[in-house]
């Protein structure tokens, strides 16, 4: 057995899962294991997704592959044209699941534990719809929820889907710019909101900046808000009385594409992308990836860490389409201390556990072993999304927490609201590799030729249509910003922004993003190597590298940016160990011309490190124009990098 093998699918997968029941359904007898499943569902994309639409009975229509795919062009695909659906009515059928049976559970900082059975979400996703109606909310209108993850968040999305209404949300962390960029681009009209919110034992009051983002969007006609830490929202309707007229759920069929939510790009750098996902390829997709992929079904609760701000949210949320019960949490993750999420996977009784690389690594640096603090034996799936998981994540989450576990390590977007390349019940999971591309999603790597490279570092493009493409961008009339963003580089072929190698086992690294590339001396250093060499050290929290290149072709300077553990120096001792480490992990290259101490690394509110405008903050672009603040976690961070930039 190879040494770098972790996990292998159980002996009985074939009938104990639902992708080896899938497999079996299918009754191809050519397609005998995962690779040939893969390589079906992207040489045929049609078929693979009138699979789907059959095999989940999204309707009674029995739909072939030329009728899913009659236009396979990209971008521009067309998706089961002429056929409706309703994503809440999809999600509120919850197959499998009685109505007495809990669907909902969510834990808040801010009050009491709340569960939802079927019979409860149902009924006030009714009373939702009819209060929106009351308000004049009607097919196409947006509505923006300006609230946490909570289970009025999904109230309200279900609502406005079953009226085909567009729902948009931000988390309350988000500050008024952000919201503003986001919000001002689509005119919704009407805002839900809370009062404020607790994290841990800290209370925000977030009041003052409800009344600027409703002074800033004219188009705002009601306000609706939760009293959600005993504050009083003026001139507003309150929630109960929104929910006041009980009313039994209707569903407006719609065309596939119809608008289902927007979302929104980072906009560290600009205005953020207002991406529209349809119902269809929202639907369709996350049944995929919900109930093949992570193999979730009406026995499971899928717990993802995220905010509304985030697009996992989206993908969590959309648990009972499977029948899971979705667990959703809104606080301080690691209050009282950084075991708490462990022992809420026991408290809550989460089978599928869902967080980011940086908190498993830091788990492991402080020495947490979780299956000694909480009872993890019920727990069968870890994903871990948000930056690339370094070897050693995979070999923590196998030798501290389960050795029994699914380890998926997804990758995607914001873009498709999914992930592309993560983990499946079939296949095995490598040391430091993503288990598979993931189905309908031909996902390759291009050298910059636009060639297919396998065991190489390329640029990962996909190349067939998905249906959680995006329908467009809000308010680009002729396609121009999305063809930009996208079809640009490769012609016909989404290029997604991302460095990666699929090897020839099928499996994939990811190496950081394209556009933050090291490039020295003409060779392509990916980010993530970098991080998961420097934040294995015990005296290193955080780290960000950059690359300054030389305009007359010199090998330009490598900047490498350090926050040291609580208590350490950034001395010459420590400064020797990190390019040692660089020098015989990687290579020569990879050792910095310059190493700072600095009190943080910038992030966006979902937690991806800021290369790209640090760069350019250290070259010479004023702070307002290289990073919009409020799209950050911590803008006060980049003060600092102006000031380095200056020496």
């Amino acid at each position: 057995m190879s040494p770098d093998l972790l996990w292998n699918p159980p002996e009985d997968a074939a009938t104990a899962t639902r992708m080896g029941r899938y497999l079996t359904w299918l009754d191809k007898p050519e397609l005998s294991n995962y690779d040939d499943l893969w390589s079906w569902s992207v040489d045929n994309p049609g078929d693979f997704w009138a699979s789907i639409w059959r095999h989940f009975e999204v309707s009674r229509a029995q739909v072939t592959g030329a009728e899913a795919l009659p236009d396979e062009r990209m971008p521009g695909a067309v998706w089961f044209d002429g056929h409706e659906l309703n994503y809440a009515e999809l999600m509120l059928r919850a197959p499998g699941r009685a109505d007495d049976d809990v669907i909902v559970v969510a834990r808040s900082d801010s009050r009491p534990d709340v569960e939802l059975t079927v019979a409860d979400l149902r009924a006030q996703v009714g009373a939702c719809r009819a209060g929106l109606e009351r308000l004049g909310v009607s097919s196409g209108d947006r509505v923006a929820a300006y609230l946490p993850n909570i289970p009025e968040a999904v109230v309200v999305l279900l609502a406005c889907a079953s009226l085909g209404a567009i729902f948009s949300s931000c988390a309350p962390e988000f500050g008024i710019r952000s919201v503003c960029d986001r919000w001002r681009q689509i005119e919704p009209t009407v805002l839900v909101t809370v009062d404020g919110y607790r994290y841990g034992d800290k209370h925000i009051d977030r009041r003052d900046e409800v009344a600027t983002i409703r002074a800033e969007l004219p188009s705002v006609s009601h306000v609706v808000a939760l009293d959600y830490t005993g504050g009083t929202v003026p001139d507003a309707i309150g929630w109960d009385e929104l929910l006041s007229q009980p009313a039994e759920p209707r569903f407006n069929p719609v065309p596939f594409e119809h608008p289902l939510y927007v979302l929104y790009s980072s906009g560290t750098t600009g205005l953020p992308k207002p991406i529209v996902h349809g119902h269809g390829g929202i639907a369709l997709e996350h049944l995929k990836m919900l109930g093949l992929h992570h193999d979730l079904g009406p026995a499971d609760r899928f717990y993802w860490f995220c905010t509304t701000g985030w697009m996992m949210w989206n993908y969590l949320v959309s648990a009972p389409l499977v029948g899971a019960t979705m667990v959703l949490f809104d606080g301080n993750p690691t209050d009282p201390d950084l075991s708490a999420q462990w022992r809420m996977i026991e408290e809550c009784g989460i089978t599928n556990f869902g967080t980011s690389a940086p908190y498993l690594l830091a788990c492991r640096k402080r020495g947490i072993k979780p299956s000694e603090v909480a009872d993890l034996s019920g727990l069968r799936g870890i994903g871990s999304t948000g930056s690339p998981l370094p070897p050693e994540g995979f070999d923590y989450v196998y030798s501290d927490i389960s050795d029994s576990v699914m380890l998926t390590s997804l990758s995607g977007g914001t873009d498709v609201c999914t992930g592309f390349v993560g983990g499946a019940p079939l296949v095995p999971v490598y040391r430091g590799e993503i288990a598979c591309r993931c189905l309908g999603a031909r996902v390759e790597a291009f050298d910059p030729q636009g060639n297919p490279l396998i065991g190489e570092q390329g640029e990962l493009v996909i190349t067939a249509p998905m249906p959680s493409m995006p329908v467009g961008f809000w308010g680009d009339d002729d396609g121009s910003r999305y063809r930009e963003a996208y079809f640009d580089t490769f012609d016909g072929v989404w290029r997604h922004g991302d460095w990666i190698t699929v090897t020839e086992r099928g499996t994939c690294v990811i190496t950081g993003r394209s556009d933050a590339t090291l490039k020295r001396g003409g060779v392509r250093l990916g980010t993530a190597e970098f991080y998961s060499v420097v934040e294995a050290l015990d005296e290193v929290a955080d780290s960000l590298v950059v690359h300054l290149e030389d305009p007359n072709g010199g090998m330009g300077r490598l900047l490498l940016f350090v926050v040291p553990a609580p208590g350490v120096d950034v001395d010459a001792g420590l400064r020797k160990r990190i390019a040692a480490e660089l020098r015989s992990s990687l290579s020569p290259r990879h050792v910095p011309d310059q190493l700072h101490a600095v009190t943080a690394v910038p992030r966006t509110l979902s937690g991806k490190k800021l290369e790209v405008p640090v760069k350019r903050i250290l070259t010479g672009t004023p702070i307002e124009v290289a990073a919009a603040a409020g799209a950050l976690a911590n803008p006060e961070s980049l003060e600092q990098y102006l000031h380095l930039g200056r020496t």
